[in-house]
């Protein structure tokens, strides 16, 4: 287990980042899928960079239909001894006993880091790194159950990349010697668990089912080779069109009883075959970019990475260093924010972000966040120009990152124009994270901008595949319930239409009113039009009456009370500040006696004002 605790345990340090005796000399070397920082030579640099080349070029020929390349850049801190690595690596790590890393992967939404020893030990000093590549690697393979995922970060970790050669699937001494002290799960039962499984998270369970998952994936490798089969990529193909896992195992591997029975015998067996890779790997080291690298910002990469590996205290201490040799220092601003976002301090975060992109930041995660900060409260109209321009550059610095797309789309949404754009915006969200569930309910909610009532219920039924837990699961249905109560009311008006249409014909025709057949539709609420500027009230909402999809509202401040109305509450922006919401919000159920802030314009009615924006407060 510790593999994946090194990623998650909470991290807790008062180590400084150490003073140096002697200025260190820094170089980078940039590939084409990595940024290698190192404080050895270049030497040592291009050969790192090298070896990640070629791991990385051995899965494309693994895997050649698996888009490998992550939408943030992969940076690979090599250090030339423990000591530096010990300056960086997590602060659990660092108490006498504790298990010594020879490297780790850092993986967040919008960073990847790679931590190394150019000095490390032992047979397969980077299993941890390669273990969370293949992750990394897998992460958009939504169909995969977890077996399979695991299995194959454990077959690939122990990789040896050689000059010549590259060998995968040596066999994990660690899984050997405990599949042969401990009974295996029953394959029923390994091919079920998921996230939220006891065997996945207690420790001995756990194990078993990291050892278990492995023994059998490497199994099936082996025999698939030696008897020229493809059961694993049978199995792949019937998860992907949604077949059980279950039944997809039965119908690729046979009768589960005879399979269960052929691993028992395997884990005993005295030798592990394993495979060779050709070595042509492809890859042109005249691409590789070397350049020296300042004390300052080498310092600003270590501040980041200490920074994402939750020594906080640490990154700080370095950061107040970097930023008093150097007041504008881009990336000590961009960390600093984040540190500030991590903590929840939203408005000090905003503001380290704001003078990043000020400085010129060329990064698209200072101008992502500044945006994505300035859109957590209202955002004021001085602002916004910049918001949008922001997250413009954002997606122009990196095309790959699907939270700009989605976040340029819910602005846009937001504001109510552009609606094409903002529509195939989150369009490209999804289509960068398949499996992100917001996004595609993001798309939902401007279809029901764009009055798409019925093609904003496909997306959120085609989104309920994708929910993960009991509460995404609650959230999408909620979701659903809304768009299906406001594409009833666009029936509603459609047919409320095509009477009033058909009446005005007959009254045309024959200068006489017709008498209504049946049920009589109820005509449409009367929208208010907006007249006047805009403002802003906090109160108390009070007398919240919805007819789909109208609503109508009270705010009561200080002893005076607000009418409000919206002629389609599906069109208003939501917002919440240090409230959590459980699920999707209600608006018809979920406001009455909520504190708010509310931003509404009047209306030439003098009965209420057009709401335009609620933001929930404590």
């Amino acid at each position: 287990m510790w593999k994946r605790i090194l990623l998650l345990a909470t991290i807790c340090s008062a180590v400084q980042a150490p003073a140096r005796d002697k200025p260190e000399n820094w170089v980078q070397v940039r590939s084409p899928h990595f940024t290698i920082i190192s404080n050895s030579n270049e030497k040592q640099a291009r050969r790192v960079a090298d070896q990640f080349e070629r791991m990385r070029s051995v899965f494309h020929k693994l895997f050649p239909k698996l888009p490998i390349d992550p939408a943030t850049p992969i940076i690979v801190l090599a250090t030339k001894d423990e000591k530096d690595f010990r300056a960086l690596e997590p602060a659990a790590y660092l108490a006498r006993g504790q298990v010594k890393l020879a490297g780790l992967f850092l993986t967040a939404l919008d960073k990847n880091y790679v931590l190394m020893r150019l000095d490390a030990e032992g047979d397969h000093p980077y299993s941890v790194v390669y273990h969370e590549y293949t992750h990394l690697l897998l992460s958009k393979a939504d169909w995969m159950p977890l077996w399979m995922n695991e299995g194959l970060a454990e077959y690939y970790q122990n990789t040896d990349i050689r000059e010549k050669a590259v060998f995968v699937g040596e066999p994990s001494t660690e899984n050997v010697v405990w599949l042969r002290a401990n009974r295996m799960l029953p394959l029923a039962t390994l091919f079920t668990v998921d996230h939220t499984s006891p065997y996945y998270h207690e420790e001995n369970k756990g194990s078993i089912f990291y050892a278990e998952s492995w023994a059998l994936t490497h199994y099936l490798r082996v025999k698939d080779s030696q008897e020229n089969t493809h059961r694993l990529t049978d199995y792949a193909t019937l998860l992907t069109q949604n077949v059980d896992a279950v039944t997809a195992a039965t119908r690729a591997f046979g009768d589960l009883k005879q399979l269960q029975s052929a691993l028992e015998d395997y884990v005993q067996q005295n030798a592990f075959h394993y495979m060779k890779v050709a070595a042509t790997t492809d890859v042109d080291e005249s691409a590789f970019q070397a350049q020296g690298v300042t004390r300052l910002q080498a310092d600003a990469v270590r501040a980041d990475f200490l920074a994402y590996n939750e020594r906080t205290a640490d990154a700080r201490a370095l950061l107040d260093h970097i930023l008093q040799e150097d007041p504008n220092n881009v990336s000590a601003h961009e960390t600093m924010g984040y540190l500030a976002f991590r903590q929840r301090h939203m408005d000090e975060a905003r503001n380290w972000y704001a003078q990043a992109v000020k400085l010129d930041s060329q990064s698209f995660l200072a101008h992502y966040y500044f945006a994505a900060m300035s859109m957590n409260g209202t955002v004021a109209s001085a602002d916004e120009a910049q918001v949008e321009t922001s997250l413009r550059a954002s997606i122009k610095l990196n095309p790959s990152f699907g939270p700009s797309y989605d976040s340029l789309a819910m602005f846009l949404g937001m504001r109510h124009r552009n609606l094409d754009e903002a529509r195939m915006m989150g369009l490209t969200a999804v289509g960068l994270e398949p499996t992100n569930l917001s996004y595609r309910l993001n798309v939902a909610s401007v279809l029901l901008l764009m009055e798409r009532g019925e093609d904003a219920e496909g997306v959120i039924r085609d989104a309920l595949h994708f929910a993960k837990t009991p509460e995404e699961t609650a959230r999408a249905q909620s979701f659903l319930e809304h768009a299906e109560e406001y594409a009833e009311a666009q029936e509603d008006r459609r047919q409320y239409d095509q009477q009033l249409k058909a009446g005005m014909a007959q009254v045309t025709a024959t200068g006489s009113v017709p008498e209504a057949e049946g049920a009589s539709a109820s005509p449409p609420a009367e929208e208010l039009v907006p007249k006047g500027p805009y403002h802003f009230m906090v109160g108390v909402l009070k007398d919240v009456h919805c007819s789909a999809p109208a609503m109508d509202l009270n705010l009561v401040s200080g002893g005076k009370t607000l009418g409000l109305h919206t002629g389609n509450y599906f069109k208003l922006s939501f917002s919440a500040l240090n409230v959590a919401l459980k699920g999707a919000l209600n608006p018809c159920a979920d406001l009455e006696g909520r504190p708010a802030k509310v931003e509404y314009v009047e209306s030439a009615s003098k009965s209420a004002a057009v709401v335009v924006a609620i933001e929930i407060h404590k």
